[in-house]
């Protein structure tokens, strides 16, 4: 069990594996909710009728309605890492380890949890934007007793940045086959959409407002602005000591590409796909990739 332990302890921590650390919370706090829920269910109260489950849907969802919000202040991050059931949170993960593998071999792995937290935070905004604005859910009070829970907009955010990157990438889907990203999403997000008049509206918008944040995220990161990688320096220490080695000094740096250079070709990787790039081009974007990691 130690061994177990000890390995899941790295992979999560210490291998550098942003995938592996984002998966390894969500399935923590699931478990520390659904474990002792199902025993108590068992000895005391009888299935449905969890004190546990009932607690943490009240502390830790997004509410919409904004006095509770008030001081349910830190539900727009909990809320992002909570899922209402055993099917909610296999396959948000099963789709974040798969999109998540094709943005890091491409973008490094700096990127994902920043990406991450921002759709999940966009998500709920536009969550609570809706409920308190749109007469469809004004008219009804909705927001008084609507909360969102689960990472969907957080790994939507990550699906559709993919897709916006390289939208020829084809993946091969059991019972359908090769399948190019663009249309894989299109169809995830009409359908989003379309549910917003069904029986869970609140978490439709939320997976449409963590798409947006991946599109208009990898469109300006193929202009030079990387938001995420402005945070990153922002919060990454720099060294104030510096220590000089006269025998290294005359080996030749590392040379990595130009971001403008990188950009082009993320640009062409956009309208044309990974298949037109030329070798060089391919070495170019592996280099870059590399000195993200």
């Amino acid at each position: 069990m130690s061994t177990i332990w000890q390995e899941l302890q790295y992979k999560m921590l210490r291998s550098g594996n942003k995938l592996n650390l984002l998966i390894g919370i969500n399935i923590i706090v699931f478990l520390a909710v659904y474990v002792p829920a199902v025993i108590e269910q068992l000895l005391f109260s009888g299935f449905g009728n969890s004190v546990i489950i009932a607690f943490a849907d009240n502390y830790l969802q997004l509410p919409a309605y904004l006095p509770k919000l008030l001081y349910r202040f830190w539900t727009p991050l909990t809320y992002m890492f909570m899922h209402a059931g055993i099917l909610h949170i296999l396959f948000n993960m099963l789709w974040l380890y798969w999109m998540g593998q094709i943005f890091e071999e491409y973008l490094g792995n700096k990127r994902t949890i920043g990406l991450y937290l921002m759709g999940g935070l966009a998500g709920g905004f536009l969550f609570v934007a809706c409920f308190n604005i749109l007469p469809a859910f004004t008219n009804l009070n909705a927001a008084a007793v609507s909360s969102v829970v689960g990472a969907s907009a957080s790994v939507m955010a990550i699906i559709v940045a993919t897709a916006t990157l390289l939208p020829d990438y084809t993946i091969s889907l059991i019972f359908i086959g090769p399948v190019k990203l663009k249309w894989l999403v299109l169809i995830y997000v009409i359908i989003d959409f379309l549910g917003i008049a069904g029986s869970n509206p609140g978490g439709e918008i939320a997976h449409l407002g963590g798409a947006l944040v991946g599109f208009i995220y990898i469109k300006q990161l193929q202009k030079g602005n990387d938001w995420i990688g402005k945070l990153n320096k922002i919060f990454t220490r720099k060294s104030t000591m510096k220590v000089v080695s006269h025998q290294h000094s005359q080996k030749k740096a590392p040379v990595y590409p130009r971001q403008d250079e990188v950009d082009r070709i993320l640009d062409k990787i956009s309208s044309s796909g990974y298949d037109s790039l030329s070798k060089q081009e391919k070495e170019t974007l592996f280099r870059a990739s590399n000195n993200e990691r």
